[in-house]
């Protein structure tokens, strides 16, 4: 079967659009991959009260929709320490600047979205500790004023009375667990682009 010239001259037009269009994909996907993956994942420099650097956190938001938080302190005091993301990105000592807790939705705590696992301190004064949340994404932790991890005094209860200790949690176990005082704080930032 033979093709008219107009059928031949559609083919290579065809040809050169999609060589193109695969181009411009390609030069586009250069272009926002780094900014992606700046939003996609963060970092956070934890000091105390007196500015000394106490620890580093990351937060990687993964494909599947959770955040993977990694994050490791040195010279804290042995124990639980109730451990949350903030709603302020300052860290002024005390630390109160950093605002509540973080939330997306009007929880009351134990269901704060920025509400983590509580942190334990070996007797040597460091930490470890590795999980994942699917309460926020990275890219809401950098609203207009940024958020904040902190660390604090003592441990965290979650808001979580029994009823057959008191009708209900007052109102500072509701806002904070009775974690106590703010030791550590690290404002959350971007993290720069991997090439």
């Amino acid at each position: 079967m033979m093709l008219s010239n107009v059928q031949v001259t559609l083919h290579r037009h065809s040809r050169a659009l999609l060589r193109t269009t695969s181009m411009l994909l390609v030069s586009l996907t250069v272009l926002i991959a780094p900014a992606m993956a700046q939003n996609n994942s963060a970092q956070v420099k934890l000091y105390n009260t007196a500015g000394n650097q106490v620890g580093s956190a990351r937060l990687i938001q993964q494909g599947h929709g959770n955040v993977a938080i990694d994050v490791s302190v040195r010279d804290l005091p042995p124990g639980f320490h109730g451990f949350h993301v903030h709603t302020v990105g300052e860290c002024i000592p005390p630390f109160t600047s950093s605002g509540g807790h973080f939330d997306l939705a009007g929880h009351t705590h134990r269901d704060h979205s920025g509400d983590f696992p509580v942190l334990l301190v070996n007797a040597d004064g460091t930490a470890n500790a590795r999980f994942n949340t699917d309460r926020f994404a990275v890219a809401d932790l950098f609203d207009g004023d940024g958020s904040a991890l902190i660390i604090h005094a003592g441990p965290d209860n979650y808001a979580n009375i029994p009823t057959r200790y008191v009708a209900t949690p007052d109102a500072t176990t509701l806002a904070t667990g009775d974690a106590g005082a703010r030791i550590a704080c690290g404002v959350i930032e971007k993290s720069a682009a991997r090439r």
